[in-house]
């Protein structure tokens, strides 16, 4: 017997739409690669936050008394020539390479991307001009230009932020521009141009939402280039200032006596390997999860 007062079904409630960082965390814990080198990165950066914890040697006081000495209780990496704790240094030397890495990456890819996007949305004369000045900037070799810029400029991370920013700019504009193209010719970039839409307003809201997972596997992939080329300048004599602690300047310091205390040019050569390879790994997994082609965006 059917009753007249039996509830009506209630109709189902679309679930909320997942945001930007739940769709990234999801990624992450999606692919492998991408979970190890996350997680390398991190450890990296939680030991440069905690290095003032983590050791109690000043890693610039100098002590003739201690030079030279082999790993033991006290110095569990040795010292150096200069009688520094070889693992104080490294601990600290990660706040340089993780500091100033960040902030040239990131300059590099907000201006990258911005270029990239608007040459992709404005086309015509602007996109051609653009293309003809980036091969002419890619044909001079990345180190070279470096070397001019701080030569001319001087050290200093602000010269050297310049520096990586002119090299790796035209690098990033034409990866973003590949990306960018594939979504310009879409149906609600087109609707937001007959609403007479500023640019900017198009690339903020309709054109970069949708290239996300290009610029974030772009930035992991950068940050592993600008580690190695920052590490590179200090290592040649152009980049930190001695006696700051840096791993490329650590190196270069400690090579002639790596017979005698091999740690104080291995441990900074572990400590910049282990953090490339974790920003290469979450390049890669997050390239692979997202299904982003780097070379087919122009890379």
């Amino acid at each position: 017997m059917t009753t007249l007062d039996t509830p009506a079904a209630t109709p189902a409630v679309p679930a909320a739409p997942r945001s930007a960082a739940a769709r990234a965390w999801r990624t992450v814990r999606s692919s492998r690669a991408a979970s190890i080198g996350l997680a390398i990165v991190a450890v990296h950066v939680l030991i440069a936050l905690l290095a003032p914890v983590l050791t109690s040697y000043d890693p610039i006081a100098n002590n003739a008394d201690q030079a030279l000495l082999g790993p033991s209780a006290q110095h569990w990496a040795g010292t150096d020539q200069y009688g520094r704790d070889v693992l104080a240094r490294v601990l600290y030397g990660g706040r340089y390479a993780l500091g100033v890495s960040v902030v040239a990456t990131l300059v590099t890819l907000l201006i990258g991307t911005v270029v990239g996007c608007a040459a992709a949305l404005r086309g015509g004369w602007f996109d051609d001009v653009l293309g003809r000045v980036l091969d002419a900037v890619l044909s001079i070799p990345s180190v070279l230009a470096l070397l001019v810029v701080v030569t001319a400029l001087g050290t200093g991370p602000s010269v050297i932020v310049l520096a990586i920013a002119i090299v790796y700019v035209p690098q990033v504009v034409r990866v973003v521009r590949g990306a960018a193209l594939a979504v310009v010719p879409a149906d609600y970039v087109t609707a937001a141009r007959a609403r007479g839409e500023s640019t900017w307003a198009i690339l903020r809201r309709e054109i970069l939402p949708n290239i996300t997972d290009v610029v974030c596997v772009e930035f992991a992939m950068r940050a592993s280039w600008v580690v190695l080329l920052i590490s590179s300048l200090s290592f040649l004599g152009f980049g930190a200032d001695p006696p700051t602690p840096d791993w490329g300047l650590m190196v270069a310091e400690n090579r002639t006596a790596i017979t005698v205390v091999p740690m104080a040019s291995l441990a900074p050569i572990i400590a910049l390997a282990t953090l490339v390879v974790g920003l290469n790994l979450a390049a890669d997994g997050l390239s692979k999860a997202w299904g982003v082609d780097r070379i087919r965006e122009g890379s």
